[in-house]
């Protein structure tokens, strides 16, 4: 049912202009541009997934009464397409992105998607836009599958007609601020609980990050720090990535999966990269507390935030209503620059890939 689905072809009937493209991808930051195309697939209970179609993006048509509209049943992934050197597009681990969608979908109550369809999905995209690939230095092609409940009822159950779907869009850089090094702001929301759904990438989530979000925003910083919901003591996470602290004695420590913190990619990569420079990894918890006195003295030399969109980038100070403190020189260290230049040399060819993690398109 899944390899063998077949994909109708739809002619996208006034593509964009090369020229209005070219224009476009020149300088796209992130999110703001998208491509012609999209793939749609359908699920529904009895029939399984089907009509899977390769077609103009163009709005969804839903009625008022669908279940993403008043439950929220909505589940979402991202990754990136990549240009390596000899032309060809290539894709970073695609296989685990499959995993973690579906992972999402148990927690949601949605059907899973067979991994190998998933796939199938964005290489159809990125084989028709792949013209839409950025030409700033440091670019991708951003992907951003996603799923909703598309049933139309008022009762509260799970969904039985589901939509998958897959739209591109041309990225740059994440982080605007052109600082050396992101500043975080420590809020005092919550962004999950235990047995909530805080290890699964679904909107609402990131729905009850944006009010602090908004505030670190207002208050001059580039992202949101949240802490655990049983204590308020304990680093979690960033709005959209996982964190990492470099510590002097040669170990690098990051938050343990405990169902609350996303499972990164990125982070799990960043995992068997640093061990492999000889560093000792530990997931274990960490306070706010040990984090501030660690950069005091010096037992802390750099902290770093980790994810699709942002790569590997740099944390250079931290701020909430017990003041602020800053890490190492406030700018990018050593052991975070050189597992960047790793990972982003191995997504883009560049470098062995030992694990094949790449997958050429």
């Amino acid at each position: 049912m899944s390899a063998a689905l077949p994909f109708a072809h739809v002619p996208h009937p006034a593509p964009t202009a090369e020229a209005v493209r070219s224009g476009l991808v020149a300088d796209p930051g992130f999110g703001k541009i998208f491509s012609d195309h999209m793939v749609t697939i359908e699920w529904t209970e009895g029939q399984g997934w089907h009509s899977a179609t390769l077609g103009p993006r163009q709005p969804i048509a839903l009625d008022p009464a669908a279940a993403v509209l008043h439950y929220a049943q909505e589940i979402f992934e991202g990754l990136k397409a990549y240009r390596l050197a000899d032309g060809t597009m290539a894709l970073f681990r695609p296989e685990a992105n499959a995993r973690r969608f579906n992972a999402s979908a148990q927690r949601l109550a949605m059907p899973e998607l067979p991994e190998d369809l998933f796939i199938e999905a964005i290489r159809q995209l990125v084989a028709v836009d792949a013209d839409w690939f950025p030409t700033v230095e440091g670019g991708s092609l951003y992907l951003r599958p996603f799923m909703i409940a598309t049933e139309a009822f008022l009762g509260v159950r799970p969904a039985k007609e589901y939509k998958f779907i897959v739209i591109a869009s041309p990225a740059g850089n994440y982080f605007k601020s052109g600082a050396p090094a992101v500043s975080i702001w420590v809020s005092d929301y919550t962004r999950a609980a235990p047995g909530g759904t805080g290890a699964a990438k679904c909107g609402g989530n990131y729905a009850a990050s944006l009010v602090p979000t908004a505030e670190a925003f207002a208050k001059g910083h580039d992202q949101v720090l949240f802490l655990d919901a049983a204590e308020h003591r304990w680093v979690e996470e960033l709005g959209g990535m996982n964190l990492f602290f470099v510590m002097a004695d040669g170990r690098i420590v990051t938050p343990p999966l405990t169902g609350t913190i996303l499972p990164g990619v990125t982070r799990n990569s960043l995992l068997q990269l640093a061990a492999e420079e000889g560093l000792k990894v530990s997931e274990e918890p960490y306070s706010l507390d040990q984090w501030r006195a660690d950069a005091a003295s010096g037992a802390l030399l750099e902290t770093f935030a980790c994810g699709t969109a942002a790569v590997v980038t740099p944390v250079g100070k931290v701020a909430g209503r017990d003041g602020e403190f800053m890490i190492g020189s406030g700018g990018p260290g050593q052991i975070t620059q050189k597992l960047r230049s790793r990972l982003v040399s191995i997504q883009r060819g560049e470098a062995p890939d030992p694990h094949g993690w790449v997958v050429k398109l």
